[in-house]
């Protein structure tokens, strides 16, 4: 596809006339899907697809079209043809945008991230082997994604990531279920059987008589995919500077007060060990780190070139929403094995679900327990919760009450398919915290 992309920018170069300049984006992809229900393969198929964005600009004019690209050359070639001369017309009736900001040092990469997934049909048999005999739910894809970007001053960017993501839910009975991910560029065997078999043991403790408890502060272990949860919901609008700049981001405490978490916890964007491509829509390079909390206390913002442009700060490659696309939290101390032994007696949770701010400038949150979350006594496992409701700020989670950071890091990758296969992604540690607020 790398030189499909070249071929199709090439064509687009040659149709700019006088003052005129192009970005083009590509997006694409060759996918395996497959989905399963009740431990069996319900759906498979795979899907191949090329989208290129093309948008056309004149000074601080610029008007943008996305095109469906078939990979047969002469036949991209009259779309993009055709789609520069309707962009010409448009801009003709198009105002200046004081925002506008693209990148005018060309600044070419390629990267190929290195990749072993091994074949779909030894993947697709680990999950029946771990879904026999048990109710399981969930899907399976993968394949190389493909990234580009080509503009006319002659900058040329690609990117492909071969990564594989498993979504499963293993169920016991109505909503009681215990959910698994697993993902990455390397398939390996031995570490799926061990996830998909810790899922299992917690599937057994399922079956044992919930508990219910009382609203009250709790000692509580959130899980990675728990936390991703908390991370997620801090990245909706927490780093970008726009957000900053109009005090509209739930973290305004850390940034006008100086008021800052527990000294372990560190985030950064790390676009080095992310599956995100380097590069965003107008032509910036991404740094490989962007250190955005740094020992507690807020360090940068992502910029994005139109905040870059509205606030007269230099852009850090940030897309247009200013979100982390591969936020990594930095590990702690606590060996996976000492979890229960640390948490002693409280609540371990295994995912959370439907969050939002509950006070959005105190950056607390409320949200559902779900999956897998269990009353633990004296470092055992004694009985699934039924469902709670939290509300508490990041502050207190992350902050004072937070006890301990797991050494171990789970990758995330989203499971987002709308469109295409996102390649978000987070690496977080497990986190231990003091009186959790539960509330209903």
């Amino acid at each position: 596809m790398q030189d499909q992309f070249y071929t199709t920018a090439d064509v687009i170069a040659a149709q700019i006339k006088g003052d005129e300049g192009f970005l083009a984006r590509f997006s694409g992809e060759s996918s395996d899907f497959v989905r399963f229900n009740r431990s069996a393969v319900r759906q498979a198929g795979m899907v191949e697809q090329r989208y290129l964005t093309l948008e056309l600009f004149r000074g601080k004019c610029h008007a943008a079209q996305t095109l469906s690209l078939t990979g047969e050359q002469d036949l991209d070639a009259d779309v993009v043809k055709a789609a520069v001369a309707t962009l010409r017309d448009i801009l003709n009736d198009t105002a200046e945008d004081p925002h506008f900001l693209i990148n005018t040092t060309p600044q070419s990469t390629t990267r190929v991230m290195p990749s072993a997934l091994g074949t779909p049909e030894e993947s697709v048999d680990a999950v029946l082997k771990a879904g026999a005999g048990h109710d399981m739910v969930g899907f399976y894809a993968a394949g190389p994604i493909h990234s580009g970007f080509a503009n006319s001053l002659g900058q040329r960017n690609w990117d492909t990531v071969k990564a594989f993501n498993i979504d499963l839910s293993f169920y016991l009975r109505a909503d009681k279920a215990v959910k698994m991910g697993h993902a990455g560029t390397t398939w390996n065997a031995a570490a799926f059987a061990h996830k998909a078999g810790l899922a299992k043991e917690r599937l057994a403790a399922l079956a044992r008589p919930a508990k219910t408890i009382q609203p009250d502060g709790y000692r509580v272990y959130l899980a990675p995919a728990a936390m991703e949860d908390i991370l997620s919901m801090m990245s909706w609008g927490g780093f970008g500077l726009a957000d900053h700049r109009t005090a509209t981001t739930p973290l305004i405490k850390m940034v006008e007060q100086g008021v800052k978490l527990n000294s372990a916890v560190t985030i950064s964007e790390n676009m080095r060990d992310g599956l995100s491509p380097g590069f965003q829509n107008q032509g910036f390079v991404k740094p490989d780190n962007v250190t955005l909390i740094e020992n507690g206390a807020y360090k940068d913002c992502l910029v994005s070139p139109r905040s870059a442009a509205e606030f007269d700060e230099a852009p850090n490659g940030a897309d247009d929403s200013e979100s982390p696309v591969a936020l990594d939290m930095a590990a702690g101390t606590l060996a996976h094995e000492d979890i229960l032994k640390t948490l002693g007696t409280g609540i371990y949770v295994g995912n959370l679900w439907y969050l939002n701010y509950s006070d959005r400038n105190a950056a607390r949150l409320t949200g559902m327990t779900r999956f897998a979350t269990f009353w633990v006594e004296n470092g055992e496992i004694v009985a699934p919760v039924n469902v709670m409701r939290f509300d508490d700020s990041i502050y207190r989670m992350l902050g004072d009450n937070l006890v301990a950071l797991t050494a171990e890091r789970d990758l995330l990758l989203s499971t987002d398919t709308y469109e295409a296969r996102s390649t978000r992604s987070m690496r977080l540690p497990g986190a231990i915290i003091d009186d959790m607020r539960m509330t209903l």
